[in-house]
Protein backbone atom coordinates (compact mmCIF):
# COMPACT_ATOMS: atom_id res chain seq x y z
CA UNK A 1 0.00 0.00 0.00
CA UNK A 2 1.31 3.47 -0.81
CA UNK A 3 2.15 5.69 2.12
CA UNK A 4 2.42 9.52 2.03
CA UNK A 5 6.04 10.58 1.60
CA UNK A 6 5.67 13.89 3.41
CA UNK A 7 3.57 14.92 6.36
CA UNK A 8 0.59 17.13 5.51
CA UNK A 9 0.90 20.64 6.92
CA UNK A 10 -1.52 21.94 9.55
CA UNK A 11 -2.78 24.61 7.13
CA UNK A 12 -3.62 22.01 4.51
CA UNK A 13 -5.33 19.84 7.14
CA UNK A 14 -7.38 22.79 8.42
CA UNK A 15 -8.41 23.80 4.91
CA UNK A 16 -9.88 20.35 4.43
CA UNK A 17 -11.72 20.53 7.75
CA UNK A 18 -13.42 23.90 7.10
CA UNK A 19 -16.65 22.17 6.04
CA UNK A 20 -16.58 19.69 8.92
CA UNK A 21 -18.83 21.52 11.38
CA UNK A 22 -22.16 21.25 13.14
CA UNK A 23 -25.23 22.91 11.67
CA UNK A 24 -28.06 24.17 13.86
CA UNK A 25 -31.29 22.19 13.49
CA UNK A 26 -34.16 23.87 11.63
CA UNK A 27 -37.03 24.81 13.92
CA UNK A 28 -40.51 26.05 13.05
CA UNK A 29 -43.69 26.87 14.97
CA UNK A 30 -46.35 24.16 15.19
CA UNK A 31 -49.50 25.38 13.37
CA UNK A 32 -51.86 23.93 15.98
CA UNK A 33 -50.19 24.83 19.29
CA UNK A 34 -47.43 27.29 18.33
CA UNK A 35 -44.70 25.32 20.09
CA UNK A 36 -41.28 24.95 18.43
CA UNK A 37 -40.79 21.71 16.47
CA UNK A 38 -38.72 20.31 13.60
CA UNK A 39 -40.37 20.37 10.17
CA UNK A 40 -41.90 17.11 8.80
CA UNK A 41 -42.16 15.63 12.30
CA UNK A 42 -44.95 15.09 14.81
CA UNK A 43 -45.21 17.88 17.37
CA UNK A 44 -44.03 16.47 20.72
CA UNK A 45 -46.18 18.99 22.60
CA UNK A 46 -49.64 18.44 21.06
CA UNK A 47 -49.19 15.28 18.94
CA UNK A 48 -50.46 16.82 15.68
CA UNK A 49 -48.96 16.27 12.22
CA UNK A 50 -50.44 18.01 9.17
CA UNK A 51 -53.54 19.12 11.11
CA UNK A 52 -54.33 15.56 12.28
CA UNK A 53 -53.93 14.06 15.75
CA UNK A 54 -51.34 11.31 15.31
CA UNK A 55 -50.15 10.48 18.83
CA UNK A 56 -51.23 11.17 22.37
CA UNK A 57 -48.40 13.19 23.97
CA UNK A 58 -46.99 12.15 27.33
CA UNK A 59 -48.17 14.32 30.21
CA UNK A 60 -45.46 15.66 32.50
Amino acid sequence: MPVPKRRQSTTRRDKRRTHFKLVAATVMACPSCGEAKQPHRVCPNCGFYRKRKVIVPKEA
